[in-house]
């Protein structure tokens, strides 16, 4: 039955990259001129949603592959983050086709059985206009300190496995490179960019200068600008607020210190705390103090958005790793992957894009003078952004309350005003208001687990419902 349907997904993907341009039609992903966010060569805006399916080349058939990425695509997802050098065993364990990636562990003789399969996925994305944020390797095949590894990376091979690389996948402009894979470039007694700068001259070679990168760094705070200032490959900053220090990481303070570095680049959480992951700290990952929730997703999604990212990548705990009957269970997950792919924040980060994208996109700018009265730490901070031309703005309150705002950035007299609910996109408009200087709002429910968003638009914009 599988060779069935790999044939009949090879005969319809060699179609998909003919006219590859057609089904792409706003070309390839750049930075846009401010710095600050991503769009198309046509200028089209792209807000990145991003999911983390580490695994997927690993551990899943191809069936499986098509039900994930369909499920992703319908709930709004456009980039997946997925490793082709995986980071469970992935050199000594096979994928789900008896196929390991590399012959003798070398990276300059590739497994062609095994990539046929990562040639199928990239082509299958493209159908569904879905980014893949393609990882080269797991970072433990070059900085070890911790994982399976084993380190196979020079800067030799690394340059000729990059170059390789470039080469197979320089015709597809849904592939956003992404370095590291959750280890550090340089510690205090090792510095490892050598060989991430071979890998990367390798695929920019092979790409003929097309391709966009970026690098996914470990956990607890950390940011590629933090090790990474001064690289030019680099084109988007990302940090990784993570699942290892409780909850409501202050990621929005991540996020306003690298948008504000110079020159500007934009920046984004990569990894945000996985839904249904344990709350204790790392390295215990016990269960005891509970799991983070949906809840426990929006804020940190949304906070970070309105401090000024690109996009967010939200993930399943259960989901990364693709947990089934055939793999054991890592750090407490506690359902199978078909199942996971269906929590509620999967699809209320959904409903996140589908908001910014209701609204001016590109001239966004994180503005918290907007908030006058509510602002709280921690789990009750508010974050606020606005259009820089004035003509609309959006709220988060995390605990819903009485909040008083400043309207000075606006310019109109009437403006009309929405509550957004995050959990499942409903509206409940305000009405058309005259606008005064300060303006007191209450949400429609109040207290813990009540967050909401309050949109402000010039009433001559006739924006409509947000989120639609």
């Amino acid at each position: 039955m599988f060779r069935l349907f790999y044939a009949a997904v090879i005969f319809s993907c060699f179609a998909i990259s003919v006219h590859a341009q057609n089904k792409w039609p706003h070309g390839r992903l750049k930075v846009t001129p401010d710095g600050h966010y991503l769009q198309y060569d046509d200028g089209t805006p792209f807000f990145w949603l991003g999911d983390t399916g580490w695994e997927l080349f690993h551990r899943l058939k191809m069936e499986e592959i098509n039900e994930y990425l369909e499920n992703r695509r319908q709930k709004g997802f456009n980039v997946i983050q997925a490793v082709i050098l995986a980071e469970f065993d992935g050199l000594t364990k096979p994928n789900q086709y008896g196929d390991l990636p590399l012959k003798n562990l070398d990276p300059t003789q590739p497994n062609e059985k095994y990539f046929l399969l990562v040639d199928t996925v990239v082509k299958m994305a493209l159908q569904k206009n879905i980014f893949l944020g393609l990882l080269p390797t797991w970072g433990d095949k070059i900085t070890k300190l911790w994982g399976a590894g084993p380190v196979v990376f020079n800067e030799s091979n690394a340059y000729t496995y990059g170059l390789w690389l470039g080469k197979r996948y320089r015709d597809f402009p849904n592939i956003i490179w992404v370095m590291g894979g959750d280890r550090p470039a340089q510690n205090d007694s090792n510095d490892w960019r050598p060989t991430w700068r071979a890998m990367v001259k390798g695929i920019k070679e092979g790409t003929d200068e097309k391709a966009i990168f970026t690098y996914h760094p470990w956990g607890g705070k950390n940011s590629t600008t933090q090790f990474l200032p001064n690289e030019n490959w680099l084109d988007i900053n990302v940090m990784q607020s993570g699942h290892g220090s409780g909850h409501d990481v202050s990621v929005w303070e991540m996020i306003e210190r690298d948008r504000a570095i110079i020159p500007a680049k934009p920046t984004l959480d990569g990894e945000p705390n996985y839904e249904d992951h344990p709350v204790n700290p790392w390295p215990k990952w016990d269960p005891a103090n509970g799991y983070y929730d949906d809840y426990d997703v929006r804020k940190q999604t949304y906070r970070s958005v309105f401090a000024g990212a690109c996009g967010v990548t939200y993930g399943h705990h259960s989901v990364w790793q693709f947990l089934s009957p055939r793999e054991d269970v890592v750090n407490h997950a506690k359902m199978d992957w078909t199942e996971a792919i269906n929590r509620p924040g999967a699809f209320q980060v959904g409903y996140l894009r589908r908001l910014i994208e209701s609204r001016p996109m590109q001239n966004r700018i994180p503005d918290q003078s907007i908030i006058l009265s509510g602002q709280g730490e921690k789990g009750e901070h508010i974050q606020a952004i606005r259009a820089n031309d004035g003509s609309c703005a959006m709220i988060y309150l995390p605990v819903g309350k009485v909040i008083t705002i400043s309207t000075a950035f606006m310019h109109c007299k009437k403006i009309t005003v929405w509550w957004f609910n995050p959990k499942d996109a409903s509206v409940q408009k305000i009405g058309e208001l005259d606008r005064k200087g300060e303006m007191e709002f209450t949400s429609p429910t109040t207290g813990i687990g009540n967050d909401w968003v309050l949109v402000i638009d010039d009433e001559g914009k006739k924006f409509g419902e947000p989120g639609k």
